[in-house]
């Protein structure tokens, strides 16, 4: 896949794992993080909420890149209907993956694309339902000491250590990884911002 014209895709993130999952299309990103305050945002239903944070993070970097397109995202897991954010404890973790345990739960994604100078906003979101298999008391301390829940909404990375925890999903998996390719790149060529 390739740009059209002479502008740039600008990444709204520092997760590496959104860059990646857009580079190995071929697409060259640029990171430029949005300094959003998503204190600022209250929690109205899931989806809502992604979007409004999503579009908040898109609009914040494109004052940068007035000329270019920006792209903002944003992950939730939810489980027992309550937002399950990246744990700040072992214990933390530990209390979060026994709320997933055996059991399924959502994972939304907000994603919004932007350019100031075309005035242009598409802002969507996308769930993915993910059942975990029964863990015991061991496997999640096991999991916890290897350091992967601590940067991870939910606790776990379904692309990394994490997958072991996975019984099933339904819906998009790169959408659990924090960004739905196929959307996103159903959109970007809608726009026509790439081409294969």
């Amino acid at each position: 896949m390739k740009l059209i014209g002479t502008k740039k895709i600008i990444l709204a993130s520092k997760s590496p794992r959104r860059k990646d999952l857009l580079e190995q299309l071929g697409l060259n990103i640029k990171i430029a993080p949005s300094n959003t305050d998503e204190k600022s945002i209250s929690m109205k239903n899931p989806e809502k909420y992604v979007k409004e944070l999503s579009l908040l993070k898109a609009n914040n970097t494109a004052l940068f890149y007035p000329d270019d397109w920006v792209i903002g995202a944003d992950t939730i897991v939810v489980g027992d209907g309550q937002i399950l954010g990246k744990p700040r404890s072992k214990t933390q973790a530990i209390a979060m993956l026994n709320k997933l345990n055996d059991c399924e739960h959502s994972v939304y994604t907000g994603f919004s694309i932007v350019n100031q100078k075309k005035t242009s906003i598409i802002t969507k979101s996308v769930e993915t339902k993910v059942s975990f298999k029964y863990l015991s008391p061991r496997e999640i301390q096991w999991y916890v000491n290897t350091g992967e829940p601590f940067d991870k909404a939910g606790s776990y990375a379904i692309q990394g250590i994490g997958a072991f925890l996975v019984k099933r999903i339904s819906g998009s998996y790169s959408n659990v990884v924090g960004l739905p390719v196929c959307e996103v790149i159903e959109e970007l060529m809608n726009l026509n911002i790439i081409q294969i």
